[in-house]
């Protein structure tokens, strides 16, 4: 289980610099995808045995290119015979594919495909999808839960996304610096969602998806070499770091959930703490606000507050008005609501997120924020109400437990306030 574990965690690393590579090759998107799939089949049959490669992409990308070349002969045996010169260029072409190979001329691949998957020629939630699809390697059913939509409307959008870029001749290669531009928005926002994945992952699942979490990092720090003066895109790299930068105290030993104010922050990571620091601190001299920054903002005072009490509370409430401004959202103003119950009460907290419902319904974190909004005041009945339909809507058992969690503090209390009254009575 374990190896099988390492092999799934090397391919899910190795996707995008192989498939970006296969896709600059060949030019075509289902090919490419083709390949690189059959090529991560003969991986799980080989790496067993003879053990794992180097370089994994390196060696996905040498299997998943002859695998193509030899799906372009068989098709190539259906139709007219080409001309003499074009059947002399095939070859020349697999000798230079080779000599880029060796080369290692894969730098700008991953970001060569972003950029494909974020054409403008797409709508907006369709660039993110495939991106997310195609780049990432997620499941369409990872991808509706990031946008919060069912698994057959985001399986039409992305094929009717990659029905665009079959039909409309969208050159395989990376825009000139004003188009890369228009774009940015939309890889960041495809890299903030790659982040999120990996980041949302619970217990169990955590080591797994943590490249997730490592390859948009990656990416991240690679579009502000690209974009070194963007302060949205210092944002975007700062609030990654210092997000990931808690993963080692975010579970327990057992794959619990550990909330914020309960983890041990000597294992925070201070090397990426202090990286994003600098980054956020760099980005806001720009005096150009945005979501990212705005976030990063946040995250930054989680980080420099040595102990939880020591937390700003009424400067991240400030922040997060700001963002609600900014990038208005239900999630947003559920977040929000955390730090007002610090600042404020319960009380005021839950008056604010009780607006949400309709929009929140099927959301796991609305009812366990409203629970526990619900137990500080007291009211038992309702909390225990709120945590059942959290632990209906949880997405995996460790969401669960730490609701459970609060449910068996629930049946403790009742039983303590129970023994009282009967020993007042006997009194």
């Amino acid at each position: 289980m374990t190896e099988l574990r390492w092999i799934d965690a090397a391919l899910t690393s190795a996707r995008p610099e192989a498939l970006a590579a296969l896709l600059r090759y060949f030019r075509d998107l289902d090919l490419a995808e083709e390949a690189f799939q059959e090529a991560c089949l003969r991986a799980l049959k080989t790496w067993p045995e003879k053990g794992p490669p180097r370089d994994p992409a390196a060696w996905l990308i040498f299997v998943g290119r002859n695998i193509a070349i030899d799906q372009v002969r068989r098709r190539a045996r259906q139709q007219a015979l080409p001309d003499e010169e074009l059947i002399s260029d095939l070859e020349d072409a697999e000798a230079d594919l080779a000599e880029r190979l060796d080369g290692a001329d894969y730098r700008d691949d991953v970001l060569r495909l972003l950029f494909i998957c974020c054409h403008p020629d797409l709508p907006a939630t369709q660039q993110i999808a495939l991106a997310l699809r195609i780049v990432s390697g997620l499941s369409v059913k990872q991808i509706a839960r990031a946008f919060l939509v069912g698994e057959s409307a985001m399986e039409q959008r992305i094929t009717r996304a990659k029905g665009r870029i079959a039909n409309a001749d969208i050159p395989f290669e990376a825009p000139g610096a004003a188009e890369r531009a228009e774009r940015l928005a939309a890889v960041a926002a495809m890299i903030y969602l790659v982040f999120n994945e990996g980041y949302s992952a619970m217990g169990g699942e955590a080591p797994a998806r943590a490249p997730l979490c490592e390859e948009a990092i990656r990416l991240a720090r690679l579009l502000l070499r690209l974009f070194p003066s963007e302060p949205e895109i210092m944002g975007l790299a700062a609030l990654l770091l210092l997000q990931h930068a808690r993963a080692a105290a975010r579970f327990d030993a057992n794959g619990e959930i550990v909330l914020l104010e309960d983890q041990d922050r000597s294992l925070w990571d201070r090397k990426l703490i202090l990286e994003g620091l600098a980054l956020i601190d760099k980005a806001m001299r720009h005096w150009r606000t945005g979501p990212y920054q705005v976030q990063a903002a946040i995250a930054a005072l989680h980080a420099r507050a040595t102990r939880p009490e020591h937390t700003d509370w009424v400067e991240i409430d400030l922040l997060y008005a700001t963002l609600e401004k900014l990038q208005p959202s239900p999630i947003v103003t559920l977040n929000r609501a955390v730090a007002v119950a610090k600042v404020h009460g319960p009380a005021a907290a839950l008056e604010m997120i009780e607006p949400l419902a309709p929009r929140l319904s099927g959301y796991f974190h609305f009812f366990g924020a409203k629970g526990a909004f619900l137990m500080q005041l007291g009211r038992m009945d309702e909390a225990r109400t709120a945590f059942d339909r959290a632990i209906a809507l949880a997405n995996t058992a460790a969401e669960a437990a730490h609701i459970r969690m609060h449910l068996d503090r629930l049946a403790k209390d009742g039983e303590t306030a129970f023994a009282g009254k009967s020993s007042a009575g006997s009194a």
